[in-house]
């Protein structure tokens, strides 16, 4: 049976080959596992001038759904809100961005979906 410290490893290898697959799509990394009140940010990048606050999700297979489904309007608001205290924090006031990567299948066959500006921040 899997442990919490399994699942914890595979998102953090996940996070890492997203990290790695957006950047060879020309993002810049900034940060990874930007923890602040109420949620975490998974990758903070750079495209030009915006910063980019990535949330990446995975499944193995669509059995109980794509990956994209997860991102709920609520996980949406706990990004935003710790978005809003990632800039706070850093003193940054520019152009941002909510993307998602969607990764389903495992190594190494994964597979990528980038979903540019996927929601809005209100």
């Amino acid at each position: 049976m899997a442990t919490s410290a399994d699942a914890r490893a595979r998102g953090a290898a996940i996070e890492a080959l997203a990290n790695d697959w957006l950047a060879a799509r020309g993002l810049k990394p900034v940060a990874r596992n930007q923890h602040a009140k109420g949620g975490e940010l998974d990758l903070v990048m750079r495209e030009g001038d915006t910063l980019v606050f990535v949330e990446v999700r995975h499944r193995r297979d669509s059995r109980h759904g794509h990956p994209l489904e997860t991102v709920t309007a609520s996980k949406q608001r706990r990004l935003i809100k710790a978005a809003r205290f990632y800039l706070a924090r850093n003193g940054l006031s520019c152009p941002c961005r909510f993307d998602v990567v969607a990764v389903t299948g495992s190594a190494p066959d994964l597979e990528f979906l980038w979903v540019k500006g996927a929601f809005e921040a209100f």
